[in-house]
């Protein structure tokens, strides 16, 4: 059967975090849906002027939707452990959507000297989630969905190297990397949560090709971005479509480790539903030394 937000049932006992909520991306409309289900949604993003918006365009659909704001910036180590500490005085979190990322960017550094692909798509929702786990484990049902990409499949190594190394840089290939972290990170979190009795799962997902501020707003394609502009909307999806895997991983009855992406052609477009990722993506190695790299980067160590 396709699965569709009709199964997501009444929510109003959760309490939902999502990263990235701003509008035009899918955080957007998996923040949107979850509301509408009943959740009470922590709207957790860089700047108030785009909370704000946010907040307003969801209040327009759903009549008292019950939302939180917290500025978080996942590039800045300091602002990831300030809002941590806000969500964390919200009470227990049922589910975090670390869904936020940056795509195909010129080099450049967070705050903290990181390569800012890796820093933000990954080492910001690694501590994140580690500051959140309490509030996870509190919720006795707690469950972690990391928005991942089709795109880690064109990654040929793991992200294992010096996250403040500017050698080799290539926009889209540090990108695809990125996106594998994601996949490991999900794997090792949800193995060692198992492995320490915690009532948490960690699940995956990923939106096919979409149409969303990250193409429309950006320069991912250098030279190419008008082109791309115009071209990518032919082949993708929009937002709201995009939003479903990561609704469906948040959602649905699934075990942990499940990855959630689009069921059509090449995983571009199309209903939620399981996916496989590559056999880079299971290295348990590789997933192991990245929390290693991860903890040590972060200073949090977990769970």
């Amino acid at each position: 059967m396709t699965w569709t937000t009709s199964d997501m049932g009444k929510l109003d006992d959760i309490t939902a975090v999502v990263t990235g909520p701003s509008r035009g991306g899918i955080g957007y409309d998996t923040a949107l849906e979850l509301a509408r289900a009943g959740a009470r949604v922590v709207l957790a993003g860089r700047s108030t002027g785009k909370l704000d918006a946010a907040a307003a365009g969801i209040r327009a659909e759903v009549a008292g939707a019950r939302l939180e704001r917290v500025i978080l910036d996942l590039s800045s180590f300091a602002s990831v452990r300030s809002a941590a500490a806000e969500i964390t005085a919200l009470g227990p979190i049922d589910r975090l959507i670390n869904n936020a990322g940056i795509m195909a960017t010129p080099y450049g550094r967070t705050v903290d000297g990181l390569e800012q692909q890796l820093g933000t798509n990954h080492f910001g929702p690694f501590l994140l989630t580690g500051l959140l786990l309490p509030s996870l484990v509190a919720s006795g049902s707690g469950r972690v969905v990391t928005v991942a990409s089709v795109g880690h499949k064109l990654a040929r190594t793991a992200p294992l190297g010096d996250p403040k190394s500017e050698d080799g840089y290539h926009r889209w290939p540090t990108y695809f990397r990125s996106k594998l972290a994601n996949l490991l990170f999900t794997y090792e979190l949800d193995r060692r949560l198992r492995a320490a009795g915690l009532s948490v799962t960690a699940l995956a997902a990923h939106p096919g090709f979409v149409a969303s501020h990250l193409i429309n707003n950006g320069n991912s394609f250098g030279p190419l971005s008008r082109i791309a502009s115009v071209a990518y909307p032919l082949v993708s999806q929009g937002p709201a479509e995009g939003a479903l895997p990561s609704l469906m991983a948040a959602t649905a009855d699934l075990p942990g480790g499940t990855y959630v992406g689009p069921s059509g052609l090449a995983e571009m477009q199309g209903a939620p539903h399981v996916v496989a990722s590559t056999r880079l993506s299971h290295d348990t190695d590789a997933q192991r030394r990245l929390w290693e790299i991860s903890e040590r980067t972060t200073g949090i160590s977990y769970p």
